[in-house]
């Protein structure tokens, strides 16, 4: 069994931009420049923009964090974003979701210019990457294809079975992998809460991406031995006997589907840290472009 190792992949990945940046200074080019707009007091998702905001300044990037009250209204929002979607000094922008309930995400998302949305998830971007032309992959999925394509895990010709149908995951990765591609020319059956038999289609399949949300949901006899597994999950269980009160847990029950993987990724270490990493390689770029 070989540990996809988000970790080590996304230090790699960061040192790699970090070189691509001192390049560009040393021609005399601004470093790339990432803004995130934060509404409201969710704990992970401070958590979460602050680690973008560490990565942004270990790669040399500069970083702009606009926080705002849980009660900002939507028009105040909507004013942030028309703001950055003209500032030629910003190359790319994230609103990190989710958004008070209050404000309509899809609106905001579709008010955020789709050359700086390096979020991928403007509709023209998600267009284009159905359409296999070239544009901002969303940094989860992006993450997963290039694990894959650095730990060489062939995918032509292969079953893969996607859990889960959501726009920032599921969906989009069962087209990714279906496409003409490097890591892709895979057979993709895509899985969710009204699939029958899922057991059946689960022990067919050569590489699986688990993106359900149900904590440890895929167990050992769900899997065939040598299968590439993905687990995008993460949630937090109580356990009295961690120094926390907690343990972090993915959607697959990793000690036992672990035996009879070929390739795992772990929780936490696995694709969690892919994400910020492909989100900068996003914002170098909407840089790069921008240069041209």
């Amino acid at each position: 069994m070989i540990l996809l190792d988000g970790k080590k992949t996304s230090a790699d990945i960061k040192e790699e931009i970090a070189l691509e940046v001192r390049e560009l200074k040393n021609k005399g080019n601004k470093a790339p420049h990432l803004a995130a707009i934060i509404v409201g007091n969710d704990g992970a998702s401070i958590t979460y923009v602050n680690a973008k905001v560490k990565a942004c300044e270990r790669v040399g990037f500069e970083s702009t964090l606009i926080r705002l009250p849980n009660e900002t209204s939507e028009e105040d929002l909507l004013n942030e974003i028309a703001i950055l979607n003209i500032d030629n000094d910003i190359d790319g922008f994230i609103v990190q979701l989710p958004l008070p309930k209050h404000i309509n995400e899809q609106k905001v998302i579709m008010a955020i210019d789709p050359n700086k949305d390096v979020d991928g998830f403007h509709p023209t971007n998600v267009g284009k990457m159905a359409l296999n032309l070239p544009t901002f992959i969303s940094a989860t999925p992006f993450g997963i294809l290039e694990l894959l394509d650095r730990y060489n895990v062939e995918t032509s010709g292969k079953h893969v079975v996607v859990l889960g149908r959501s726009h920032i995951v599921g969906s989009p990765m069962s087209i990714l992998l279906s496409q003409k591609r490097k890591v892709g020319n895979a057979t993709v059956t895509m899985c969710h809460s009204r699939t029958k038999n899922l057991k059946e289609i689960t022990l067919q399949a050569d590489i699986i991406v688990a993106a359900i949300g149900i904590p440890e949901f895929l167990k050992a006899d769900m899997v065939k031995d040598n299968v590439t597994v993905i687990d995008v999950g993460i949630t937090r269980l109580a356990d009295s006997s961690r120094k926390n009160g907690f343990r972090l847990v993915g959607d697959v029950a990793f000690n036992e589907v672990s035996k009879k993987a070929a390739f795992i990724t772990p929780v936490p270490g696995g694709v969690g840290p892919m994400t910020i990493a492909m989100l900068l390689k996003n914002t170098l770029l909407a840089c790069q472009r921008k240069a041209k």
